[in-house]
């Protein structure tokens, strides 16, 4: 069996594992599956995610043998991985009765001001999904009645990924609704008819258009998928306010919006895109980068303090005022964990210089 997959173009691999009796692996097949490249010519894995408990688990083990086989001369890079990140928990409400036991917590109830499982007295708690909790909750019913995109939104804005945070499957409703405004933006409700034209659009859009951009590429190379969720939907308010029921909306705005979209909601924004006229996949369309003239001038860095040190630096708009800073810092992962840490006394807002959280 030889290998046809090509490591760069016009060339073609050779000697597959099955059929190699001079190595373990070639050094051009090795090349071609951890991804070499010029900054990184071993190559290796980019993105590891799991749980805390893969530590011990699957992490160890994978970094033994890669150990072992770089120290045999086999492979050439000594990790496997280049970065590792643990998310947080997904969390449901637990039951036990009166011996401590677990129920399911499908069954519970509500019964004058009593929690009931079977007609038996219950006590409620919140802990990590799972078996053993017998709180489990599957994602096909929202994945019926929903359909997976909307699955997946709710998934991501939960919270920050590395954060624990409680399954609530009526909060479903908020995203759903937010694709339902994209696409009614977009495709008319009643004719079907594609909303966009060609007319130039205004400053302020343009700018709000450059500024979301940038914040929802930061959010999504920082895996904060829930902050560029929410910079989509001050975007799609944004459209819905300027162009609500009447005219089209401009296309240098409609596009950019969809092409943002698409990591997150791929099947509604592959339908978005065929209907705005693209023969191709939007998978083979550059993704939106954000024109820095139009951001220096758009925006400006705000930096975050905790107890007056400076924890991050966020890029906001030039005119947002009060509680949107706050708002925009609460959402920083890295404030929040510091927030958590204690309790926030009081909160210093100076519009466009600088957040201050006050922690005891």
């Amino acid at each position: 069996m030889k290998s046809a997959l090509p490591s760069e173009p016009g060339s073609r691999l050779s000697s597959c594992l099955l059929t190699n009796d001079r190595a373990l692996v070639s050094a051009e097949n090795q090349r071609y599956w951890m991804g070499a490249r010029d900054d990184r010519p071993a190559g290796g894995v980019d993105l590891y995610i799991g749980g805390v408990e893969h530590a011990v688990l699957h992490l160890l083990y994978a970094r033994f043998w890669q150990k072992v086989l770089h120290d045999l001369g086999h492979v050439t890079a000594s990790e496997p991985f280049h970065r590792l990140v643990n998310q947080g928990y997904i969390q449901a409400a637990a039951y036990t009765d009166e011996r401590g036991s677990y129920v399911p917590a499908k069954r519970g109830r509500r019964a004058r001001r009593r929690l009931l499982v079977q007609g038996r007295p219950v006590r409620r708690e919140y802990g990590k999904m799972g078996k053993s909790l017998k709180n489990s909750v599957t994602p096909d019913e929202m994945y019926a009645r929903y359909g997976a995109d909307i699955l997946r939104l709710y998934e991501m804005f939960t919270g920050p990924l590395e954060q624990s945070r409680p399954w609530e499957t009526k909060a479903v409703v908020g995203v759903h609704r937010l694709l339902q405004r994209i696409w009614r933006n977009i495709v008319d409700e009643q004719t079907g008819a594609v909303r966009v034209g060609e007319e130039p659009a205004g400053e302020d859009i343009r700018r709000l258009l450059h500024w979301t951009i940038a914040a929802v590429t930061d959010g999504m190379e920082t895996l904060r998928f829930n902050t560029a969720i929410a910079r989509i939907t001050e975007l799609n308010n944004a459209i819905t306010t300027g162009w609500a029921g009447s005219g089209a909306v401009p296309r240098e705005i409609a596009e950019p919006l969809v092409l943002l979209l698409a990591p997150l909601a791929p099947h509604l924004a592959e339908e978005l895109w065929s209907r705005l006229g693209h023969p191709d996949s939007l998978a083979w369309a550059p993704y939106p980068q954000a024109d820095p003239q139009v951001l220096t001038a758009a925006t400006v860095e705000m930096p975050v303090q905790v107890n007056g040190k400076v924890r991050a630096v966020l890029l906001l708009r030039a005119d947002v005022d009060a509680g949107a800073m706050e708002a925009a810092a609460r959402a920083d992962e890295r404030i929040t964990r510091l927030l958590a840490q204690g309790s926030v006394r009081r909160v210093i807002t100076v519009p466009g210089r600088l957040v201050n959280f006050v922690v005891e």
